[in-house]
């Protein structure tokens, strides 16, 4: 059974930095896998993915600030995050799609089948 385990999350001020990272174990990372989050009180939305073929997307919120990227050889993906905002504040997620090959509607939660247990990311004014 993969399981995902998230890390790095923190308290920082804005325009602050952070980099997020999710180990895969014991398997790989090579599936559609993505970050997502969720405030308090709002419902779990889709920040970042990577295709299994490496391609990107991001949510317009994030264009420009955020970086997703995976290192294979240590079933590790991350995210760096940049000029951080108060409206980033939010349980981050890590989540792969271990079923099929392509996933249609990336920033989709409901497409995802394996998530982790969340790390907490709060940014101050």
């Amino acid at each position: 059974q993969v399981q995902l385990v998230e890390s790095g999350g923190g308290s920082v001020q804005a325009g602050g930095s952070l980099r997020l990272s999710c180990v895969a174990s014991p398997s790989d990372t090579n599936y559609c896998m993505g970050w997502f989050r969720q405030a308090p009180g709002k419902e779990r939305e889709g920040v970042a993915t990577i295709a299994r073929d490496g391609s990107t997307s991001y949510a317009d919120s994030v264009k420009g600030r955020f970086t997703i990227s995976q290192d294979n050889a240590k079933n590790t993906l991350y995210l760096q995050m940049n000029s951080l905002k108060p409206e980033d504040t939010a349980m981050y997620y890590c989540a792969a799609d271990t079923r099929r090959g392509w996933v249609p509607n990336v920033l989709a939660t409901n497409e995802y089948n394996l998530w982790g247990q969340g790390t907490q990311v709060t940014v101050s004014a």
